[in-house]
């Protein structure tokens, strides 16, 4: 058998073992250390916008903290993209709110403003004013963040930015995670740079980034002895992982470039395949790091389908995905409102995620496009 292809595998550069090696030999070995204070201010550096970061365990803890900080309660509702990851809804439910789902659009396959503020006035007239709206930059695209912060603004909502895949990427030239009033990024092992399991918090206000950091370290007050006021969680990210992260943030913007070119090697290569269809950059505003490089296979009759072409890619050992399967479809959130047109789930029907890391060589590449065109061939015209 072929050697395993993964979808997206973590990519070490050549400073990261210095960095924990220095961790070691320090004897800086728990959570918090000079690694992790770097590794905020490194990614501060780079989000600009008078950015303050808070480095913790996953990007699911970030975004957990951001619905504390922003008072969500038990019986809040909080709107949130229905096409995503779980991890992006999940902290809602933390928090014993309800999650408002809101559909995809066909330009960026991000939240639909159109529907986001039919959402909105509709859980207005019911009474309920959404608290927060939780919006996804989609393996690495970014959303129509003008008309989304419009909306979000005229109602008076704040907007929480899940960045977690978009580290890199950009809209009208400011880096995705500094739009809204908080943002996260997640660098787990799959994502474009990684701390092996970690995540950040993001905000322009320094004093909601220091509660996050109160609350992510049990919430310990300021005693000689262990006294808590508020209910903690143990969310900080340890001064080895920010070692990872401090040596992947050098090599970043060589990881985005690899991956954009992932993208059009594909995008080249299947160019003669009318069935494949690529999620394309709406306009000049929109930089996607294209952490992911995805596809709609739209097969019909004798054609080829998108689960047909995963299967084909398994039995050559390469890894595949579907695209995100909506929130509103999942059994967890069954009963969950939804606003849309089905725009989510025709893109999970017929989208495929192909191997994107940046560690893939040219003939990782030519074995995917190789079986991706044979696969094709076989149609019978």
């Amino acid at each position: 058998m072929n050697p395993k292809i993964w979808l997206s595998s973590p990519h070490m550069g050549n400073n990261e073992f210095n960095y924990v090696k220095e961790a070691f030999d320090t004897n800086w070995i728990a959570p918090l250390g000079p690694h992790v204070d770097g590794f905020e201010k490194t990614l501060e550096n780079f989000l600009g916008q008078n950015t303050y970061v808070a480095a913790l365990s996953s990007g699911t803890a970030a975004l957990h903290l951001a619905l504390i900080i922003l008072g969500v309660q038990a019986g809040d509702e909080v709107i949130c993209q229905s096409m995503t990851f779980s991890a992006s809804a999940n902290p809602i439910a933390y928090q014993g709110a309800t999650p408002i789902f809101v559909d995809s659009e066909e330009q960026s396959w991000n939240m639909s403003p159109d529907f986001l503020e039919e959402a909105i006035n509709d859980r207005l007239k019911k009474g309920k004013k959404p608290k927060a709206i939780i919006i996804v930059h989609l393996y690495g695209m970014p959303a129509n963040m003008t008309r989304i912060m419009e909306i979000a603004n005229k109602h008076d909502i704040p907007v929480v930015e899940d960045a977690a895949e978009a580290l890199g990427s950009s809209y009208k030239k400011q880096p995705l995670g500094t739009f809204g009033a908080m943002s996260i990024l997640s660098f787990n092992g799959n994502k474009i740079i990684t701390t092996s399991g970690g995540g950040a918090l993001v905000s322009t206000n320094e004093d909601w980034i220091k509660k996050a950091r109160f609350l992510a370290t049990q919430a310990r007050d300021a005693a000689p002895h262990y006294q808590h006021s508020h209910i903690g969680y143990n969310y900080r990210m340890s001064n080895i992982c920010a070692g990872i992260g401090r040596g992947q943030m050098e090599v970043l913007l060589e990881r985005v470039k690899q991956r954009r070119y992932n993208f059009e090697y594909y995008k080249n290569a299947f160019a003669s395949i009318p069935e494949i269809k690529f999620m394309e950059e709406p306009s000049s505003d929109y930089y996607s790091n294209r952490w992911l490089s995805t596809i709609l296979v739209n097969g019909s009759g004798k054609s080829i389908d998108r689960e047909q072409l995963r299967l084909s890619l398994e039995k050559d050992n390469i890894e595949s995905r579907p695209l995100w399967k909506p929130m509103h479809l999942q059994p967890v959130f069954a009963d969950a409102s939804f606003y849309g047109d089905g725009t989510s789930e025709r893109l999970f029907e017929s989208g495929l995620c192909l191997p994107s890391g940046s560690n893939l060589s040219k003939e990782d590449l030519d074995r995917v496009v190789d079986q991706v065109v044979s696969t094709f061939s076989t149609v019978q015209i």
